[in-house]
């Protein structure tokens, strides 16, 4: 419902667009995230967030700007002032000496070239390196080292005193587009539609030094990779812009199983085909990946799709989960994905398996009488059997959490002027039917996501909520209403019963 309110409103029936996006009942039984805290401080788009702790994370994007927020109150703790340029990579990088008090610090990376540690309990700025020859794109923390890597042009180690310990030739102008562990000392960097495998070797001299080796480049992708993902200590993944997606061996990096053909209709017979003279490349490419130890979820296109490992197969998939592409999924407890999109939308997803009828009996005939048949009637009764002993999945979309797009941009500078906005979903009604807010219209709002290119991200913290970011320069923090409700009544409670106002009457 409210996602035509801040569109502003319905079209008719006739003129509105036809659309095969699943939609969801106003109620949203089973979504619980019915109240929401906007964080505001950003100046352009939030690309990046990370979690410190079980109840802060830190905030970054293309102002060049970090925050640090209380993820349960929506405090704003530290703003963190020293890069020129827009961040291009952040990670956690907490301390991992027993002897010492564990030290929370963040690395975060800058197309100025330059790469900042902070402090996270003081907002401090520890150290800075500005010796890159080019932008650092991805940043990489392997603990069991306590060393970090930097991915550009090239690929360096550092200690964590910030010492550069090796690095590797130049590899590419284009660098390095992203990073993932592997055991035995190893990572796999995705550069262009190569991907290489280097490993850490302890240096000879008997320092503390390491040197990087590059062991393998793997080229079985047609196209640049995009995503990549270590499902375990045996399995990684890598999706591409032309829909590839690979399981590869992290042992010994060989191709394990490959699925290409995300938009074809045969790959999930229940969702009917779209007629379409041809397919672009933002309609296939893999976006993101994320997974557990048995599936692989993909953003492909403007669909979702879940690969089992094990069966080598896409088990389920809704092929336009969103009205366009999708930037980002994560997991969620309970068998669930939370999904964004270029439009801003934010939707809550479950992996369910779908109740089978019983298949109806065959009957016997005159042909059966005398033996006819029996064998195809065996070999249908063998791939019954199959059939029955092989579940069948799909993904129900279970919340639709509406908040981020140029039209919550607008109701928050013409409505309050507040740092941190508390709604739920009745005062967003209320104040929609009171005239209180200004909302562009539908267009407006599909034309400057359009030419965004923003990536949104999640950060799930358990009973306190979920935290996503967008391009429309807002946090929002989604709280689950009854959670919140009754923490509000049990405040009121205390306070009443401190002021000797409380008298219990029986």
């Amino acid at each position: 419902m409210l996602r035509w309110l801040i569109g502003g409103g319905r079209e008719p029936q006739g003129l509105a667009e036809k659309s095969s996006v699943q939609t969801i009942g106003e109620e949203q039984i089973q979504n619980p995230y019915t109240e929401l805290l906007v964080l505001k401080g950003h100046q352009d788009i939030v690309r990046f967030l990370v979690q410190i702790d079980d109840c802060r994370f830190a905030s970054a994007g293309d102002d060049g700007i970090i925050f640090l927020w209380n993820a349960q109150t929506g405090e704003k703790l530290f703003e963190l002032h020293g890069h020129t340029h827009k961040i291009t990579a952040i990670a956690p990088f907490s301390s991992s000496d027993a002897s010492e008090e564990k030290k929370h610090l963040i690395l975060t990376a800058s197309a100025d070239r330059t790469v900042i540690v902070w402090d996270c309990s003081s907002g401090r700025q520890v150290q800075k390196v500005s010796c890159f020859h080019s932008t650092v794109k991805c940043l990489t923390v392997l603990q069991r080292l306590d060393v970090w890597l930097s991915g550009g042009s090239d690929l360096c180690v550092w200690n964590r005193k910030l010492d550069l310990l090796c690095k590797t030739s130049h590899l590419t102008d284009a660098g390095i587009s992203a990073l993932v562990e592997l055991p035995k000392n190893c990572v796999a960097a995705a550069v262009g539609r190569e991907l290489i495998i280097f490993r850490l070797v302890a240096s000879n001299d008997g320092s503390e030094g390491w040197n990087v080796l590059e062991v393998k480049r793997l080229v079985d992708h047609q196209d640049n990779i995009l995503s990549l993902v270590c499902v375990n200590d045996l399995i990684f993944v890598t999706g591409s812009h032309v829909g590839e997606l690979i399981v590869w061996d992290a042992l010994d990096w060989t191709k394990q199983a490959s699925e290409c053909n995300f938009w074809d209709s045969s790959v999930h017979p229940d969702v009917q085909p779209e007629i379409k003279l041809s397919q672009s490349p933002n309609e296939t490419s893999v976006q993101h990946l994320t997974s557990d130890e048995e599936c692989v979820f993909a953003a492909v296109g403007k669909g979702i799709y879940v690969y089992n490992l094990q069966m080598k197969r896409v088990i389920a998939c809704q092929r336009t989960a969103h009205d366009s592409s999708v930037l980002h999924i994560e997991r969620l407890p309970n068998r669930q994905l939370i999904s964004c999109s270029e439009d801003g939308s934010v939707r809550i997803w479950e992996l369910r398996e779908k109740q089978q009828l019983p298949a109806e009996p065959v009957p016997t005939g005159f042909f059966n009488m005398w033996g006819f048949g029996r064998a195809n009637k065996q070999a249908n009764q063998a791939a019954k059997k199959m059939q029955e002993n092989t579940p069948v999945y799909f993904l129900e979309l279970v919340g639709d959490l509406i908040g981020h797009s140029s039209a919550v941009q607008a109701f928050l500078q013409g409505f309050l002027s507040l740092s941190i906005i508390f709604l739920s979903e009745k005062l967003l009604k209320e104040a929609l039917l009171l005239g209180l807010l200004l909302l562009p219209k539908k267009e407006d709002i599909m034309c400057n996501s359009a030419r965004s290119t923003a990536k949104k991200m999640f950060l799930y913290f358990g009973e306190l909520g979920l935290a996503t970011c967008s391009a429309d320069h807002l946090i929002i923090l989604w709280k689950d209403g009854e959670r919140e409700s009754r923490l509000r009544s049990l405040t009121l409670f205390q306070k009443l019963a401190q002021n000797g106002d409380l008298q219990l009457k029986f």
